[in-house]
């Protein structure tokens, strides 16, 4: 269950982040990348911010 919480918080803030970056200001791609790069160094460390913050919060 965490890891499709993950996902879909992952792939909302990167929809969102396009669409102000549109509508409002290209600098909201910032949160974007932010959000890639969490995603990629996760993958190699195997530490997701989110996945803490779950696991605290008693998602399983």
């Amino acid at each position: 269950m965490k890891e499709r919480i993950v996902r879909a918080v992952a792939g909302t803030l990167v929809l969102t982040s396009i669409l102000l970056a549109i509508f409002v200001n290209i600098y909201w791609l910032g949160l974007a990348g932010f959000v890639g790069l969490n995603l990629f160094q996760s993958s190699i460390t195997k530490f997701c911010p989110l996945e803490y913050f779950l696991e605290k919060a008693g998602v399983e």
